[in-house]
């Protein structure tokens, strides 16, 4: 980006409408948000309209009233780290953190299970997809079709998630699992050294 001055512009040109679907999707109005960060009406409607650029000054009251990292806000490239900065998700009382950050293709996800005092009541469903698990601590109840399995750490399992399915905590410990999931036809393959 350093070397290519039309690229800031071109962010920095986004800043705006961006800033406006922020707002309009958290449901705020200008005045609300000129009330929380202390910005003027018409200061804030400028930088939405692009009329005004957006600069740190004004920008970081409006990450601290949205909630988010000034990265985020602008929506700014990338810089070149490889590193990724996972955002956890909790769905059931699982935490899932996505290990990977493109779109499509294979995802990888670590999923933690808190310690249970009971045994879920498993759900089978199917979906599109190839699922990968491999069990790194705890234990792993895996019901497909027909089979009804504990993993144990260092175990793996694959499958077509086309087969009625389920996967879950079977005891009152905490497990922590590997799972990676790709569109039907794709295959996650373990290679050893021989």
């Amino acid at each position: 980006m350093a070397d290519d001055p039309h690229a800031l512009d071109d962010v920095l040109d986004a800043v705006g409408p961006r800033l406006r679907a922020i707002r309009r999707q958290r449901g705020a109005t200008l005045a609300q948000l000129a009330e929380s960060t202390g910005i003027s009406v018409s200061t804030l409607s400028r930088l939405e309209s692009g009329q005004r650029r957006p600069t740190l000054e004004l920008l970081l009251p409006l990450a601290r009233a949205h909630q988010l990292p000034l990265d985020e806000l602008v929506d700014a490239p990338a810089t070149g780290d490889p590193r990724i900065h996972p955002r956890p998700i909790s769905r059931n009382g699982v935490t899932i953190i996505p290990l990977t950050r493109r779109p499509g293709g294979i995802q990888a996800f670590k999923h933690v299970f808190p310690a249970r005092p009971s045994v879920d009541e498993p759900r089978l469903q199917t979906h599109e997809g190839y699922e990968w698990l491999y069990v790194l601590s705890g234990r792993l109840r895996l019901c497909l079709g027909d089979q009804d399995v504990i993993l144990m750490p260092g175990e793996v399992a694959e499958f077509d998630t086309h087969v009625p399915h389920w996967f879950g905590n079977p005891g009152p410990e905490p497990a922590e699992i590997l799972s990676l999931f790709g569109p039907q036809g794709e295959r996650a393959h373990v290679r050893t050294r021989r």
